[in-house]
């Protein structure tokens, strides 16, 4: 039987952390198999420990994909911005829409794994991966406050990052009641209530 190039491996690797990122975000750690997870990238349930150890060391590198992808997105949104404050409109106004209340797969880990993460031990990896992808994009927004204080850009970053976390989360729960619409509006509404969207 021939061995699989480098290129090979990288690439199948590569294919096992998205599909689980996406997986992972739409059922949970304990909703998917590794043999759900291996079908899912195109590959046999053999081959799984030939890239991973275990389901946990996976788990931490799909979480670690998704706020990668999250991170990307933002950092997207705010491109060709003219200011600081159209930059945080644009991050907030593609986070808080209805269409990422449907699409868990794709959406932000924050919302879509903070359940399951709450769930596992504090010494599993994927602890470890949430805590750093949290504070990237916290960041990314304390960095758009124009605060000259960095007490006060951390502490606005965590207010904004909780109530889109929250909220979209809650809307995800309630999906198909009015109050899941509602919980998104009231969310724009206090995050974006003072921005003026330039023209």
């Amino acid at each position: 039987m021939p061995r699989v190039s480098k290129e090979q491996t990288d690439l199948n690797r590569t294919a096992i952390e998205q599909a689980s990122s996406k997986l992972f975000r739409e059922k949970g750690f304990n909703g998917v198999s590794v043999a759900d997870l291996m079908a899912a990238a195109g590959l046999t349930h053999g081959g799984f420990y030939g890239h991973f150890s275990s389901k946990d060391e996976l788990a931490a590198v799909a979480c670690a994909t998704a706020f990668s992808e999250a991170s990307e997105r933002w950092q997207k949104r705010m491109e060709g911005k003219p200011d600081e404050q159209q930059a945080l409109y644009a991050i907030i106004d593609g986070y808080l829409s209805s269409q990422k209340v449907r699409d868990v797969g794709n959406g932000c880990p924050g919302a879509a794994l903070t359940t399951d993460v709450a769930r596992e031990a504090l010494d599993k990896p994927v602890r470890a991966a949430y805590m750093a992808g949290t504070e990237e994009l916290v960041e990314i927004l304390a960095s758009l406050c124009t605060s000259p204080d960095p007490a006060v850009r951390r502490k606005t970053a965590l207010a904004q990052w909780s109530m889109m976390v929250g909220s979209m989360a809650l809307a995800r729960a309630t999906e198909g009641y009015p109050i899941a619409g509602e919980l998104l509006a009231v969310a724009r509404e206090q995050l974006l209530g003072n921005i003026a969207v330039a023209p």
